[in-house]
């Protein structure tokens, strides 16, 4: 891993209209490493990651993607920054009347002029890289949640991005799945080199694959703890970050649940 940052965020505010659900948002991601953005429900993970690969425009702030910032990017500079970054989303997005081999597909036949046999065995290969070989004539349909989470990951890989985002990869999967979807991510860091940004609030995960946090939380609308994962957990003084990981409800929560 190396220690240059390739994602560097810098005082963002997002939020919708004159709503604002972060704000003063500045931290790097370093090449290489697997990020995570850690917050409960209504955090602002999510619109954080919606900045990040540029589907929402921030109130504020630069995010810069090797030094090109995304805001300001237009024409061929959004592009060039484009073919950088991959993204998973939580539903696996794909798109069911079109087989998984031609999900994977899609952006090489968008953003190339390679010939369909080329496309294709590029496709191959990524179905492979996820284990997902022999599903490549599946129907969305007919895949489990764990097999569309996983085709989600090889098309967000098509274009070899430098940058893959994960929004909450781990939703809605058992513990076993979970676990498994865990060893994949690590296997393609390690083999691939990829940099990884996962929005996410499972902790078996957090702690599987995480170098590094930021926790955002929705009555601070910022950040409130930042660092190894297993250092928040044991060290944070801050009740809201302790809640977080160990679980725990604040004794508002607490006295409103006895009265359900």
């Amino acid at each position: 891993m190396a220690d240059e940052p390739i994602i560097q965020v810098k005082d963002l505010a997002a939020g919708y209209g004159d709503t604002v659900v972060l704000q003063d948002i500045n931290f790097e991601v370093r090449m290489g490493e697997i990020f995570a953005i850690l917050g409960g429900s209504g955090s602002g993970k999510t619109t954080l990651l919606k900045n990040m690969i540029g589907l929402q425009k921030p109130l504020r702030g630069a995010i810069l993607i090797e030094g090109t910032d995304i805001v300001t990017a237009e024409g061929e500079q959004w592009l060039s920054v484009l073919k950088k970054i991959g993204v998973a989303y939580q539903s696996g997005a794909l798109f069911g009347s079109m087989t998984v081999l031609t999900n994977v597909s899609l952006a090489l036949e968008e953003f190339t002029d390679l010939p369909r046999h080329a496309i294709e065995m590029i496709a191959q290969m990524k179905l492979k890289a996820v284990g997902l070989q022999a599903a490549a004539y599946k129907m969305p349909s007919e895949l489990s949640g764990g097999m569309r989470k996983r085709a989600a990951i090889a098309r967000a890989l098509a274009m070899d991005p430098k940058i893959l985002f994960l929004d909450e990869p781990s939703a809605g999967l058992d513990p076993i799945t979970s676990a498994q979807l865990d060893e994949l991510i690590l296997e393609l860091s390690h083999d691939l080199g990829i940099t990884f940004v996962i929005v996410t609030h499972e902790l078996p995960s957090i702690f599987t694959v995480a170098d590094r946090v930021i926790m955002v939380d929705k009555e601070a609308k910022t950040i409130v703890a930042a660092g190894k994962p297993q250092e928040l957990r044991d060290n944070s003084d801050n009740p809201v970050v302790r809640q977080f990981f160990h679980r725990q409800l604040n004794p508002l929560e607490a006295k409103t649940d006895l009265h359900r």
